[in-house]
């Protein structure tokens, strides 16, 4: 078994929990935020399909370059795009993932912010680190700002208040 196969079945499982909570982002909310210094809830929906596309270059450069002021994030304009983007990124990471091999999941990736290195780990910590941790913490701030709007929240990891009469999936 390659050390990939495993990390695959948990970005799918975490692929299939947060296209639920993107589904229900209302776009009349895209712009609203809990605090000044928060993202704003579409910037934020938006934000984990940048974090989906940044797989590609974890697996397929030995550094990535976000030179500040040349990277643009991703910003769906409405739900429709979102969701779009998000099946379209979710199934080139899944894709790209498949059959790696163990020897070059070991490899060091870095990643810079013009000249300073800001991550340097082998490429397996980086898409559980980077990608997956990433994912889970920006999907949980989500939550957190759907409930705040009266969102009914889907299950997650078994069923929220909303959904408590549920079994778990």
């Amino acid at each position: 078994m390659n050390i990939i196969d495993p990390i695959i079945m948990e970005v799918q499982h975490e692929v299939g929990i947060t296209r639920p909570m993107l589904e229900i982002v209302p776009e009349d909310r895209f712009g609203w935020k809990p605090h000044e210094k928060s993202m704003p809830m579409g910037a934020l929906a938006s934000h984990l399909v940048d974090i989906m596309g940044w797989t590609m270059p974890v697996l397929e450069q030995d550094e990535l370059v976000m030179n500040p002021g040349e990277f643009e994030s991703f910003d769906a304009k409405n739900r429709a795009e979102l969701l779009a983007a998000w099946d379209e990124k979710s199934k080139t990471a899944l894709a790209a993932m498949q059959g790696r091999s163990n020897e070059s999941l070991f490899k060091t990736w870095r990643m810079k912010m013009g000249d300073q290195t800001v991550i340097e780990m082998p490429r397996l910590a980086v898409l559980r680190g980077f990608i997956i941790s990433h994912l889970i913490h920006h999907r949980g701030q989500l939550s957190v700002y759907l409930r705040m709007n009266d969102v009914s929240l889907p299950q997650i990891y078994g069923p929220t208040a909303d959904n408590k009469d549920m079994a778990p999936v």
